[in-house]
């Protein structure tokens, strides 16, 4: 397992569409940035690059290449996603926070998740955004930009395979959890049992 973290801020101004989490929000200011300056999904994609070892999205999608000048940061959050499917990565959560004074982010929290879970390929119970405010206190408490932390759980398929070695009787070999099922339980106990048994035979 390997966890990485991130954070992002961006400057609100005029003239530029608020756009966080994929979701454009009504709102008379907007972030501003090289790309759509979505500061949720740049703190994201920091987190997930970060928990893989491939740097970070400074490295990826500099600010003076012009490839990148206004492109939707959801794109590169799917290039992410493939950056960690070539590297064999499985992404087990993903947990973030908006920081921001206003607009309120609640009402838009939903469609937020569901787009984070299809530009990676995983379900929407794997991804929780959350939003809180700095009861007016440093830069976003006063509306001057909104800031985002994240991080979030990778596993490997090496790590899948090492497991699956370890415990060859699983259907899936990894975490287990299907063992607990009634059924796999009462296949469990008659093999220890059975076990028992064996061993008494022996004596």
């Amino acid at each position: 397992m390997r966890a990485g973290m991130g954070y992002d801020v961006h400057r609100l101004g005029e003239g530029r569409p608020l756009v966080i989490g994929g979701v454009n929000i009504p709102y008379d200011l907007g972030l501003i940035g090289h790309s759509d300056a979505d500061v949720l999904l740049h703190a994201i994609m920091d987190a997930l690059l970060g928990a893989a070892a491939l740097g970070d999205i400074g490295k990826h999608f500099p600010d003076n290449d012009d490839r990148y000048r206004g492109i939707s940061s959801m794109k590169l959050l799917k290039l992410v996603g493939d950056m960690l499917a070539d590297e064999r990565f499985i992404i087990e959560n993903i947990d973030a926070t908006i920081i921001a004074e206003r607009p309120k982010m609640r009402p838009y929290i939903d469609e937020m998740n569901a787009n984070i879970a299809e530009a990676l390929g995983i379900e929407k119970h794997q991804v929780n955004v959350k939003a809180t405010t700095e009861e007016g206190l440093g830069f976003t408490g006063t509306g001057k930009g909104i800031s985002a932390q994240a991080i979030c759980l990778l596993s490997s398929a090496s790590e899948l395979t090492e497991t699956a070695a370890v415990f060859p009787d699983r259907p899936c070999g990894t975490c287990g959890g299907c063992m607990m099922m009634p059924e796999a339980t009462d296949k469990e106990n008659k093999k220890k049992k059975d076990k028992k048994k064996d061993r008494k035979k022996k004596k």
